[in-house]
């Protein structure tokens, strides 16, 4: 429970944050992409010239998402107290850094992160599971990787934290915790963690 206590801290932006819209299936479909592909993946393999409308198409259907969901159960509390206590937060996200941000904006979570560059989207480094986005923001705060806390509701997000030496925290409402084994902690809401957190501080 100790990791609870940790200074630094990276989020996951959609079903973490924020309440989960995404339906990859039909997102794929909508941009023809094979069921078992990632979508990112994908597209970086196709030519410049196939991918650059699909990328165009895919951020209009992010865009249009993001005014569709809300923060998640606990989010403003757990990013409140986090604040708080002079904790450094960021996001890394595989969305774009706009739509991250017009995201955060939109579910009245922006306040929390009033510096940009602590939000790393698709652009700004190698999407995860890739380490690099984490990475960068332990570069930016100055971090070991041993003070950082990851906390996201998909596999990418616990390999990106487990590859750099992060603690991991995985979010699933549903309780199953299909990637149980590359997490630290396991809640069903970000509630869980705030309520966590306050015992260990409070000691």
């Amino acid at each position: 429970m100790s990791l609870l206590s940790r200074k630094y801290w990276i989020f996951d932006l959609d079903g973490t944050l924020t309440r989960a819209v995404h339906d990859f299936k039909a997102i794929k479909e909508a941009l023809g992409i094979p069921p078992e592909a990632d979508i990112l993946g994908y597209l970086d393999a196709l030519p410049p010239e196939e991918a650059a409308p699909l990328h165009s198409k895919l951020d209009r259907i992010e865009r249009e998402l993001s005014g569709k969901t809300a923060a998640a159960a606990g989010a403003r509390e757990l990013l409140a107290m986090l604040a708080e206590d002079h904790c450094v937060i960021g996001v890394l996200t595989r969305n774009t850094h706009a739509i991250a941000r017009l995201t955060l904006q939109l579910t009245g979570l922006e306040d929390f992160f009033p510096e940009a560059s602590y939000i790393i989207g698709r652009h700004e480094a190698a999407p995860k599971p890739d380490p690099a986005g984490a990475l960068h923001l332990a570069s930016l705060w100055n971090a070991e990787p041993a003070d950082i806390v990851l906390i996201g509701d998909y596999h990418y997000d616990l390999l990106c934290g487990r590859s750099i030496g992060a603690a991991t925290i995985h979010v699933d409402s549903s309780g199953e915790f299909r990637w149980s084994e590359l997490a630290d902690l396991r809640v069903t809401s970000l509630c869980e963690v705030a309520e966590m957190r306050k015992l260990v501080i409070e000691g």
